[in-house]
């Protein structure tokens, strides 16, 4: 065969498999645009139909509450039960998850007269869920059944019944549990909040109930918990000449000398780059010079009671003027701490 032809039947080749893989990527867009626009329409239907005058009463039940506000639920429905209960636990709402057979096998005694318990399902025909009413009953706690059928047992036996309309499931056979617990979440999201606000719960408290993880950090750890104290702090008196200031900028290592009169008030902060530019402006006749003359003498600083996370912020300033070291000094600019940007990432915070 030509030379010729086995390059043209090369290149029609190439286009041929590069015009399959577009076709096919155009496949999968159109797939998941298709889905997305059917999910949408599918939460419009939800928040046009919800009956708002039935949710508020939900709403009025679990904010009287006494005891504990109890929720169940089956298959996926258990899994959205469970993150409604850690979400009010979280926000200092008293809830917990029951397991329908574990309380069918001695956790109903957790059960009183003073708890709601919350009840979810899509059909409200969850035998696991009915088989509990009975008991429950006995309990004389408080039933609501959050179903989207209110003709089911689970609604008819319930003290409140709340129907999360659901127009379809995404899932193409309409069996999957897909939409129906998108709607079951923003219920608990909603309900959770609600109770919240009511509370009015602080950004302090919210601290209190997260102490680990990034949550944590940012909420409880504050600059003295963080800070470098003591000989650790970079100082400088503002006389002293720069050439006999270097041994401490370059023992202490954190880019920066504090600036202070004999009592130990800031009066400026000097850094390495205060530093290059003293040299290349004035060459070896800035090192004879006092420091306090090529200071920057109106530095940020920060207080020892404040968050970590509003120091980020201070030292991140406009994005175009960041800051590596903040001076932490009390009421009378008396210099307590010196704040790194390490230190502070380090944290994770």
């Amino acid at each position: 065969m030509p030379e010729h032809m086995k390059k043209s039947e090369l290149a029609t080749s190439n286009k041929k498999e590069l015009y399959l893989k577009t076709n096919k990527k155009s496949k999968e867009t159109l797939l998941l645009k298709k889905l997305l626009e059917e999910e949408r329409e599918n939460l419009e239907y939800f928040f046009d139909k919800i009956d708002l005058e039935a949710l508020e009463k939900v709403y009025s039940i679990l904010k009287a509450c006494k005891g504990l506000i109890i929720f169940s639920g089956v298959g996926k429905s258990a899994l959205v039960a469970k993150k409604i209960a850690a979400t009010m636990t979280s926000t200092n709402t008293r809830a917990i998850y029951l397991s329908p057979m574990n309380a069918l096998h001695g956790d109903i005694g957790i059960v009183s007269k003073e708890d709601v318990f919350v009840l979810i399902s899509k059909s409200g025909e969850s035998e696991e869920l009915v088989q509990l009413l009975p008991f429950l009953r006995n309990k004389k706690a408080t039933l609501v059944a959050v179903v989207s059928n209110l003709s089911s047992r689970l609604a008819k036996a319930s003290d409140l019944a709340l129907c999360l309309p659901v127009k379809k499931e995404l899932c193409p056979f309409d069996l999957a549990p897909t939409t129906s617990s998108i709607v079951q979440m923003i219920f608990g999201d909603v309900i959770s909040i609600a109770l919240m606000r009511e509370k009015n719960f602080s950004i302090d408290e919210y601290a209190f109930n997260h102490p680990a993880g990034q949550i944590g950090k940012r909420l409880t750890f504050k600059v003295g918990d963080l800070m470098l104290t003591g000989s650790e702090i970079p100082i400088a008196q503002s006389e002293s000449k720069l050439i006999d200031c270097l041994v401490e900028l370059s023992n202490k290592r954190c880019g920066s000398l504090l600036i202070s009169n004999k009592s130990l008030e800031l009066l400026g902060i000097f850094t390495d780059g205060d530093l290059r530019r003293a040299l290349q402006q004035l060459g070896s006749k800035a090192l004879d010079l006092p420091i306090k003359e090529l200071m920057n003498s109106n530095p940020r600083t920060i207080t020892r009671d404040s968050l970590a996370r509003e120091a980020l912020k201070l030292m991140e300033g406009s994005k175009k003027n960041e800051v590596t070291v903040l001076p932490v000094v009390d009421e009378h600019k008396k210099i307590l701490g010196l704040l790194k940007l390490h230190d502070l990432i380090q944290t994770g915070i």
